[in-house]
């Protein structure tokens, strides 16, 4: 299928949904999918009504086998261009020229970019490696999984403190690790309120015995025991092609989009991660159905439109 309706370029919740809804609707759609999901790492998936407990990959195997029943298509591979195309609108139109790592060409109606983020984490030794598993970020994913645990919070970021507060609601046992910076008197007396434990000093690496987490360790050698950790990465999005095309973006570089999912740039929707750092996979896949129906919506539009222009170019008016 070289020509569709709509390509979505991303094959995880927010992706697989918005070509559920389109497929079903009657669009053709083509998944182009790199196969690197953000959630790759966790063992399972939380909060998300139906399916808590699934491994991510089954999800996702799921959902493909979904929308194929429907006609979309799954193109493994990662998209290297994307651009207006040229062509004078006709019944035929189509707006968009895709282009794939593997040379293969598409051209689509209306493009949906839902590629995700990039978690940049602190480079500590050992951190990368267990990231998913007991060094984790988000509480409302992981903190019934480790409640009651011995929590470590790594600090260092403007948001790592209210983190630490979020992830005491899980644990009595949380420790707050400096990590090279001062804390200041209000944000002691905050920890010392909760019963949040400060440790000061440089975190030097992760502590495991027999392949989990056992503590942390400091720079001055000391191990502090903890089973979990949690950290607060910096998001970086994937919106390189977004940009490509010319999307707006706001004052922290984060690509804008109306409730929709819809894009400053017309013909363009945008859901997930890559617009929207605080998405989980259920909201991921609420804002891909969204992007879809309002796709299908602006799709119908142009179908009248056209369908007008043609009925009277027949009757020679």
């Amino acid at each position: 299928m070289n020509e569709c309706d709509v390509v979505i370029v991303g094959g995880g919740a927010a992706g697989l949904s918005a070509a559920l809804v389109l497929a079903r609707a009657r669009r053709s759609v083509v998944v182009i999918d790199a196969g690197r999901p953000r959630n790759a790492p966790a063992a399972h998936m939380h909060g998300f009504l139906g399916s808590d407990g699934l491994p991510p990959a089954e999800l996702l195997a799921a959902g493909r086998q979904e929308i194929r029943r429907y006609g979309a298509q799954v193109v493994p591979g990662t998209v290297t261009a994307v651009a207006r195309h040229a062509a004078v609108p006709s019944p035929n139109t189509v707006d968009f020229d895709i282009t794939l790592d593997n040379g293969t060409a598409l051209t689509a109606r209306r493009v949906l970019i839902t590629t995700g983020l990039t978690d940049d984490l602190p480079d500590i030794p050992g951190l990368r490696e267990r990231w998913g598993r007991d060094v984790l970020h988000c509480p409302y994913c992981h903190g019934y999984e480790v409640k009651d645990e011995p929590i470590g919070v790594l600090g260092g970021s403007d948001e790592a403190e209210a983190h630490a507060h979020l992830v005491r609601q899980w644990s009595e046992d949380v420790v707050y690790f400096s990590n090279g910076t001062t804390p200041t008197d209000e944000q002691l007396e905050r920890f010392q309120a909760r019963g949040i434990r400060l440790v000061d000093g440089e975190v030097a690496g992760l502590v495991f015995s027999a392949d989990r987490l056992s503590g942390v360790e400091l720079a001055n050698g000391d191990v502090v025991t903890r089973t979990a950790v949690f950290v607060r990465p910096r998001f970086r999005p994937n919106a390189d092609l977004l940009r490509i095309l010319g999307c707006a973006t706001d004052a922290n570089g984060w690509v804008g989009t109306d409730p929709s999912g819809r894009t400053s740039v017309p013909g363009v929707w945008a859901a997930g991660n890559a617009v929207n750092p605080r998405a989980q996979v259920i909201t991921a896949a609420g804002e891909g159905s969204a992007a879809a129906i309002a796709m299908n919506n602006d799709l119908v539009e142009e179908d009248v439109a056209l369908a007008v222009v043609d009925a009277r170019s027949q009757n020679g008016s």
